[in-house]
């Protein structure tokens, strides 16, 4: 599966913005899918995955109740809702997906996951 990350840009710190991640190829809900971020100077860390049919979503405990992930399997699109954003979510936004069955063990690792999007910059200003 291809997928290609769009959505991102500059927002000021409080604001919303939403990112997308379109998959191509093979079927999309053969996937679990996820964000990831990496911000300067730091390593790549989990921010949200979600379950093939999108029944279980899971965060990361510094985005929880300000982020939402969703996915359309029809659309074959993976979505990021993010609100109230701060200063310390600018970094690089990445989709990936994995069609492993020890997902719901390993859906916060990257290692865990075979296909990548190129990567969409957020930026929030203070």
């Amino acid at each position: 599966v291809q997928l290609q990350a769009s959505g991102g840009g500059f927002v000021q710190a409080g604001g919303s913005l939403s990112l997308s991640c379109a998959a191509s190829g093979r079927t999309f809900s053969n996937y679990a899918t996820s964000w990831f971020r990496q911000g300067p100077g730091k390593q790549r860390e989990f921010v949200a995955a979600i379950s093939w049919t999108g029944g279980d979503q899971y965060y990361s405990r510094s985005v929880k109740g300000r982020f939402t992930i969703s996915r359309d399997n029809a659309k074959k699109t993976l979505y990021l809702q993010m609100s109230s954003l701060k200063p310390e979510d600018t970094a690089v936004y990445y989709c990936a997906a994995d069609p492993g069955s020890s997902w719901y063990i390993t859906y916060n690792d990257e290692r865990s996951y075979n296909y990548w999007g190129q990567g969409t910059q957020v930026t929030v200003s203070s």
